[in-house]
């Protein structure tokens, strides 16, 4: 039994972000990505599971074995696609990754390079963006993302119970319904 922990929204979240950020274009500099704080820690106000989403934007996919190399110099692990188009996961070694040779620990996170345009990246946007904007929605959602933490046991069907609220922000926010299905989809294969 996997306990599923959401707290309230943290400031330090966004100086964590900030942290890693300088170090991912420190070592990505001739590619000169745009790097996005994305998923709840990135909504001020917002009850997040205690671990930064990262997005390293890149233009084609061309760029990722550069990527891939820089960040695994790092100490990341590539873990390919996970089924979802234009959005690839890394996987740290050690609470040292990115590990810079400073011997800090870091903060948790997920780091994933995104296709620039992509679907997940618009997704992953939307969705920050609309919640950062409206303090109802926001508020919706912190209640949805707390009940669901004290009812289920496992990161699946929390992820699961999320999925018609954010396809609902999605198809609002004027991200295709066929996109959006995709999404879900891929939400229940988690």
């Amino acid at each position: 039994m996997e306990k599923i922990e959401v707290i309230p929204y943290e400031p330090q979240w966004a100086e964590q972000f900030q942290l890693l950020k300088e170090i991912y274009l420190q070592h990505l500099q001739t590619l000169l990505p745009r790097i996005e704080h994305v998923g709840s820690t990135a909504v001020p106000g917002l009850p997040a599971k205690p671990i930064l989403d990262i997005d390293i934007i890149i233009p084609s996919a061309a760029q990722l074995p550069v990527v891939t190399s820089a960040l695994e110099s790092l100490g990341y692990i590539f873990r390919g696609d996970l089924g979802i188009k234009d959005r690839y996961a890394y996987g740290i070694t050690s609470a040292f990754t990115p590990d810079t040779g400073d011997q800090m620990p870091r903060p948790k996170h997920h780091l994933y390079c995104v296709i620039d345009g992509s679907v997940s990246l618009r997704n992953h946007l939307l969705v920050r963006d609309t919640l950062r904007a409206d303090a109802q929605l926001r508020e919706a959602y912190g209640h949805l993302k707390l009940t669901l933490a004290a009812q289920v046991d496992n990161i699946d069907d929390y992820v699961e119970g999320k999925s018609a609220f954010i396809g609902k922000i999605l198809l609002e926010g004027g991200i295709d319904a066929n996109d959006v299905a995709d999404v879900e989809e891929q939400n229940r294969k988690k």
